[in-house]
């Protein structure tokens, strides 16, 4: 699951439902507070973890926000071998940006998962290229098995997401049930935009996905079901006899 919670303005008891009924193995979350006045001073990856059962969790901060961290979190079933964290590039004076590579454990195999939160619309989709461009080399040089989830602020027909696709599945353009849009828009505009994203390597296959059509935030979150595929074996190589 990718959920932009917006720092559990609406009650963050609301966010930890909609996880509990989706029963997801991981949850990329983005707007999340770490000890600020907004929280009223909690760790609210910290508590979604104890009221979803998802023990492994980890709050990555960006910048500083009422008294307190902001930035983005991850929350999982598996365990948690290593964690790294990168900035993204962004314009001067803007909300800094970062992308989060956790490796896991998953049935015995190591499994990368990237998070991240894109610069926000309805400007600097040059800057978004960017920050794409940096992800996408980032995954390029890992040869493990790949999930990138979050907020990317964009179009699935953007050039930023484009770029993404090269080597990855959008799950949802894949396998996606029912309405696509998971930022919902004030009339008379489109619904919803859907600019949340789970993308993955051709070492998964996307089964199912769907938006969540929740009130807990004010984006729609994304659940996707994928299947590991098995290892390729490797060759056997006989060494001669000396």
């Amino acid at each position: 699951m990718t959920f932009n919670i917006q720092s559990g303005v609406r009650g963050l008891e609301g966010v930890a439902e909609v996880i509990r009924q989706a029963r997801p193995d991981i949850v990329a979350l983005q707007e999340v507070d770490r000890g600020s006045r907004r929280a009223q001073g909690q760790d609210q990856a910290a508590v979604l973890a104890e009221r979803t059962g998802l023990m492994y969790q980890a709050h990555f901060r960006t910048t500083d926000l009422f008294g307190g961290a902001y930035g983005i979190a991850l929350l999982s079933r598996f365990p948690v071998e290593a964690l790294a964290q990168y900035p993204l590039p962004v314009p001067r004076g803007a909300e800094p940006r970062t992308v989060v590579h956790a490796v896991m454990q998953v049935g015995g195999r190591e499994v990368s998962i990237y998070l991240t939160h894109l610069i926000r619309q309805p400007f600097n989709s040059d800057i978004r290229m960017r920050q794409s461009a940096i992800i996408t080399a980032l995954l390029a040089k890992d040869s493990r098995p790949k999930l990138l989830m979050g907020d990317l602020n964009d179009g699935p027909d953007s050039r930023t997401v484009r770029l993404l696709r090269r080597d990855l599945t959008d799950v949802f353009a894949a396998s996606g049930q029912g309405a696509e849009g998971t930022y919902p828009l004030p009339l008379p505009f489109s619904p919803a935009l859907r600019i949340d994203y789970v993308l993955a390597s051709e070492a998964f296959v996307p089964l199912r996905s769907q938006v969540l059509r929740v009130a807990a935030s004010d984006h729609y979150p994304v659940i996707a079901d994928v299947r590991l595929k098995e290892a390729p074996e490797e060759p056997l190589v006989r060494g001669a006899a000396p």
